[in-house]
Parts: structure tokens; sequence; C-alpha cells
């Protein structure tokens, strides 16, 4: 961009996203990241030429590059190693050498005085960030900045070698520093600027800090503010030059013939994403497609070409996709999708339990910005959690905040302790406090809390709570899988302080998750399926609200209280993409086989927009039946029938198979909460004895991880807690 006629002209061209780029000190090339969602190159453009040349190609992240103050230099950061370690390429000879190998995270290098020094991001332990200065003579480094969990600090350093400017953390918002690298101990607010000013670069003759910042349209733009203080100014854009002609295109989508808002991906001839001028943007890293909403109709500007647009509905709709030629300036089209099943019209309601409006990303979103989001992606209920980062507790002035009209949105708690495991916290009048506790915390490290009192807190509120993406691997009952189970999840489950379990989450697996969850149904604990996506819609890099969702069956219309009460009563099913309507003796989740029956007929039907690999039927945690899954089609009925055990429950399960839009998990997958045979809680006596064992094994390991983690601190209450639990499960084995 030329700073007199502020005329911004594109300069890359691939298909790639390009960003972080950084001058050659003598203006004539760039170096930037290339990130094709697979991989990330760090690449060398020299600006006269127009010839690009690829410095960094290897298989791991490759980020951050910058000049060193003689040009001789490129630093960066990479993961070639394992860990992401700081490193210099000597552009003569080619030769790479790493600087960094600590094992913790180093981002950001930035030279001083040439190769004296730099100054970089270091990330270590559980939370813990700085600015390091490192002194390369004596590979010696001191923090300039500390603070938990930065997830946005960037800097800059001044010509003259000496004045540091950084983004930093401050309650919900972030605001740009000064800092003297040879007195860091006192710091200097340059501005709070208006939303969150982030990325700041110094200008060549150091008398201004540049700066982006998100406006109100979800977007960024440039800004600039005096090294001396002051108000800051925008950098308005007299016109973005493409290098080559364009054109408008107005698109408009349609679900039934009725236009609807959609999820929508954009690409033109190259395959590069092309944005609207407005909204929120993000990368679906799961598929590698660039996305955003369409509230029905939108607009956006393009080179002349082929233009290809696809779009979803939630999982209501398979992927559309149209190929568009746009030879004109000014043109309109529509794309049009159709449901494969209407699950409003048939009494089922979608919600997104969990997941953050804003959680260190790079804007400041408010509640009404998610609504296209969830009108797009088909989502009835959204809860967005309030959480914490450190001891940073964010968005404590959106409590209460609520919508009452579809698509519902209520806010809900994450308390994160971490190291006995995250709660989310449905349907609360108030929040819990502390929101955190235990080791690797600072403040309340050595508190003897046991989680099932935020439970508690959350159920003397007529309100809902369980634990949320409690299990990463597929088999949480092996050796490793054992310690990778929330420590305090198997004891306040078997004493009946969980109301629901997060089956389906996006930083979970949902099988694995299931299959654990099966133990607890088999000892008549009635808790029932959740899913949340945990996504982070203040992010850049993240997935759809809904991307892992439950549907729930309320008596009545849809409000928030029949909502949670549907959810409560296990009227649910959980999903990433496959839809499904289960019944046995004419009975669907969540309500009761009546007894004296030797065999009963179930019947599903499956509405799914992609393919899926198999259906199965659990009794009590056994597969009784195993059915081929579903290609080419969007719905199939399976039916059979099953002999009716003593006691117990059942559900079905739909899984396995390649992922494409909408999904964006990492398999298609859906089950059911149980049926019970009986009554609610009635139990096998072989399957309780064996859940029970296997439980009581896992539960030794939790205890042992708990010793560990407390060390010499006292906890009297953690301990007869999860002495409660034991001597509970010891009974089931011996009596059964």
């Amino acid at each position: 961009m030329d700073l007199k006629s502020l005329v911004a002209k594109r300069i890359t061209t691939s298909s790639a996203v390009d960003s972080s780029p950084n001058w050659s000190p003598d203006g004539t090339q760039i170096v930037f990241v290339r990130d094709n969602s697979l991989d990330t190159n760090i690449v060398l453009l020299d600006i006269f030429s127009n010839k690009e040349t690829i410095l960094i190609d290897t298989e791991k992240l490759d980020l951050d590059p910058i000049f060193s103050q003689d040009g001789k230099h490129i630093y960066y950061a990479s993961g070639e190693h394992g860990s992401i370690d700081l490193w210099r390429l000597d552009l003569s000879s080619k030769e790479n050498t790493a600087i960094t190998d600590s094992g913790d995270l180093e981002r950001l290098p930035v030279s001083v005085n040439s190769d004296e020094g730099l100054i970089y991001l270091k990330k270590m332990g559980f939370s813990y960030d700085s600015i390091e200065l490192l002194d390369l003579a004596d590979n010696k480094s001191h923090p300039l900045a500390e603070e938990n969990f930065t997830s946005q600090a960037n800097f800059s350093l001044s010509p003259d070698n000496r004045t540091l400017v950084y983004s930093w953390p401050h309650g919900d918002d972030y605001e740009l520093r000064l800092l003297d690298i040879q007195i860091p101990k006192s710091t200097l607010l340059l501005t709070k600027s208006s939303q969150l000013p982030l990325f700041p670069k110094f200008s060549y003759d150091g008398n201004w800090v540049y700066y982006c910042e998100s406006n109100e349209n979800e977007r960024t733009e440039l800004k600039r503010i005096s090294v001396n203080g002051g108000i800051p100014e925008l950098i308005e854009i007299t016109n973005w030059d493409f290098n080559t002609p364009t054109g408008k295109l107005k698109i408009t989508s349609k679900v039934d013939n009725k236009i609807s808002p959609v999820r929508m991906n954009i690409i033109n001839s190259s395959g590069h994403p092309i944005l609207p001028e407005t909204g929120s943007v993000r990368s679906d890293g799961q598929n590698g497609l660039v996305f955003f909403y369409s509230p029905g109709e939108i607009e956006i500007v393009a080179p002349l070409g082929e233009i290809t647009v696809t779009a979803v509905h939630g999982f209501s709709t398979q992927i559309a996709k149209k190929t568009i030629v746009l030879d004109r300036s000014d043109q309109t089209n529509e794309i049009n999708l159709t449901k494969i099943w209407d699950a409003q019209t048939n009494g089922w309601y979608s919600g997104d339990n969990h997941f953050h409006l804003n959680y260190g990303g790079t804007n400041q979103l408010d509640p009404t910005d998610i609504v296209l989001d969830l009108k797009g992606e088909d989502v009835d209920v959204g809860f967005p959690l309030l959480a914490n980062l450190g001891q940073r507790f964010l968005e404590q002035d959106l409590w209460n905040w609520n919508r009452d009209e579809t698509p519902l949105i209520y806010f809900g708690q994450e308390v994160r302790s971490h190291f006995l495991g995250h709660l989310g916290l449905l349907g609360i009048k108030d929040l819990y406090w502390p929101w955190v506790w235990g080791p690797r915390y600072d403040i309340y490290g050595r508190d003897d809390r046991l989680n099932a009192e935020p439970l508690r807190f959350a159920r003397s509120q007529n309100a809902l709570g369980g634990y949320v993406h409690p299990v990463s691997v597929r088999d949480p009952f092996n050796e490793n899988g054992s310690r990778r189970i929330p420590i305090e999840l198997i004891a306040d489950s078997v004493l009946g302080e969980t109301d629901v379990i997060e089956l389906g989450c996006l930083w979970s697996d949902e099988i694995g998750t299931a299959n654990l969850w099966h133990k607890f149904l088999n000892l008549g604990l009635p808790i029932t399926a959740s899913a949340g996506s945990d996504v982070m819609n203040d992010l850049y890099r993240t997935m759809a609200i809904g991307a892992t969702r439950v549907y729930v069956k309320p008596e009545g219309p849809l409000t928030i209280n029949s909502y949670l009460k549907a959810l409560k009563e296990g009227r649910s099913f959980v999903s990433n993409g496959p839809l499904v309507e289960f019944e046995v003796d004419g009975k669907i989740p969540g309500e009761v086989i009546e007894a004296g029956q030797k065999k009963v007929s179930w019947k599903l039907k499956v509405h799914a927009p992609i393919a899926f690999d198999k259906v199965e039927i659990f009794v009590n945690g056994n597969v009784v039946a195993t059915k081929k899954g579903m290609s080419g089609t969007t719905s199939k009925t399976y039916k059979g029938t099953l002999a009716v055990p003593a006691g117990g429950w059942v559900t079905v399960r739909v899984s396995g198979g390649d992922i494409t839009w909408p999904l964006m998990d990492s398999y298609p997958y859906a089950e059911t909460s149980p049926i019970w045979f009986n009554n609610i809680g009635s139990i096998n006596s072989t399957s309780a004895k064996e859940s029970a064992q296997i439980l009581l094994n896992l539960l030794e390991v939790s205890k042992s991880r708990l010793n560990y983690g407390y060390g010499s601190n006292p906890i009297p209450k953690l301990n007869a807690h999860f002495e409660k639990a034991r001597l509970k499960l010891s009974a089931i084995i011996k009596d059964q």
C-alpha cells in the first residue's frame, strides 16, 4: 500500500492464504507465511521482479519470519524438532540453525542490534507466557513482560533498538504498551483503542506505531498512533486493487425454495477464498475451507473467471456446490439446497451446549453477532459458556444476557478446575465462585475443593451440570487412556453428582467417551447425553457453532426450560452430522419399555448429509446388532428385534466414514440417550458388576493422580469423596 495514495494492491495470487509479512531492511523484499490449510511455508517475495522463493518447507508448522536488521538472515519459528523453536536461516548459504531447544513453545523472534540478541515470546508450563530478551552470545534470556494465556501477544522493536511496543491482555481486552528493554520493569500504556489493538509495528522512522483492529463488522482495519501517544488514526484504504479485472457477484441462497441463511465457502479459479465485506471469517481446519455465513443474500467482489460456491445449512442439507463464470462487472446467481429431514417439524430441536463467544481471539463479539451463525447452522439453542483464561474471568458483563426467540441464546458457565476436570453448568441463575482451583493454579492451588460442589450448586438452582470434553482417546480403559479421564469424573458420576455428560465435542473422542458412559449406565445412573462444539467464536482458525450438537424433543413449545427439562430426562441424541429417529417398542430415548416382554421390535431412521459406515444397537454396553451404513442416499430405515433383559438400557450408535462438509469432526457419529427397560435406572446384575470393577480400577488410577498432583497438601474432603465412591463400587461388586 502506498501511504500517499492509500491504494492497496494485491501482490500474491496463490490458492493459499498469505500472512505475517515483514519487509527487508532495504525495502526490496517481503518474507511471509503461506498457509494452504495442511501446511505452512515461509516464502520470500522480490517486490520488483515479483519472483517468489520458498525458503522454508518442513512438514511441521513454520511461522513468524522476519529479517535480521542487517538483512543477512531470516529468523523464524518452526516445529521441525517437535516443539516450536526459534531458528535462523542464512540467506547466502541457506544454512538453518536452531537457536532454542528448550521443549517450551517459542515464537515471534525479533533481532536486537542485528545478531546480538533476540526478543521472542515464550510459552511454558501450564499457561505461563513471557516476552524474553535473549543474549545470543551466552544463550541466556530474561523476561521483559509476563502474564498467563497471552494468546494475541505480539510486539515490535523501535529502530533505535530500545523501545518495545507490545499488545498485552488486560481483563477481557488487549492494549498496546511501551517498555524500554533496558529498564523493563516500568511500562507505559500507549492506547486501549476501541476494541482489541493487535499486531503492532513501528514505522520505519520510529515515529508511529501501526496496528490492526476489528470493527463492528468484524473486519480488521489499519490504524496508527504516535509513539508519543494521542488519539489513534484510522488509515482508510481508498481502493483495493486486485491487479486484475474484477466484478461483483450477488448470490442468493435458498433452502427448500426459501431464502435462508447458510454456511458458505467461495473460491476463485486458483482456489483462493473470496470473502464478503462484512461478517466473521473462519477457517475449518478439518476440511481446509475458509467459511462465513450468508443471511440469504450476499455480494462479493472477485477477479473475473470461475467462482465456485459451496454451501450447507447445518446438518439439514447435503453439501451444495455451484461453479459460476463471473464475466462482467455486476452479476446475480443463486444456490439451492434441499433439507434431508426437518427436525423441528418432527419435534426435535438442536442445541450447542458448550462454546465460547470471546476466548482469546482477535475480535470482541456481541451475543447478537452469532445469531446469523446459529441460523446458518440450523441450531435452535446456543449456550455460550463463560470461562477463564488463567486468573482472568471473562465476559462477566454478559451474564444474564439472553435471547428468548429462536435461536435461543443463554449463557452458562465453564468451571475450569483444570486438574480435576472441566465442568459445564447450564441454566444456573448465579455464577459459581471460584471458577478455578487446584494444582497448577497460583491462586487457590491448594484448595481442598470438590468438583461436586459446583455440580450441586447447579442442581440446587434446578439447573444442570456435567463434564465437558471428558475423554480424548478411543480407549479409556487401557493404561494410557485411564490417565486421560478427568480425575474426579469417575467419583462424581458413581456418586450421582453428574446430570449430563458431553458425548459430542470437537476436542474429545465420541466413541471413547460413550464407552465410558455405558459403564455408568450399567450402574443404573441416569446420566444423559449432551454435546457442545467448544469452538472459540472470536478465532479465525476454528469450527462452526453446532459442529457437535445435541437434539432434544421437549414437551410443548421450545423454551429454555422445556429444552433443559428434555435434556435432563434424556429425550436426546448427540450428533456431528447423522440425524437419527430411534424407537424400541414405540418408545423414544428417555422413555421406558414396559416389563413382561421377551422380545421387542426396534426401528431406526437415519438422515445423514454424508455417508457413514455402520449402525450398532447396544444393550447394557454390548453390541446386539450391527447394520451396514449408508452411501448414495440421504435417508435409510433399519428394523429389527431384540431380547428384553431383566433390566438395563438400549441405545443406538451411527459411526464411521470419511469427512466432508457439513461435518467438521474427525468421523461421523451419532448416539441416543438410553431407552430403559422396566424403569429408569434398572440394571442387569452381571453388567453392573463388570462395570463396577472396571470403574473401580479407573478410580484407583484417578486417586493416584490426585495424590501426586496435590503432593503434601492436605485434602481430606477430596480423599473422603473418593473413598465414598470406592466403597459404593466395592459394594456393587460384592452384592451383585
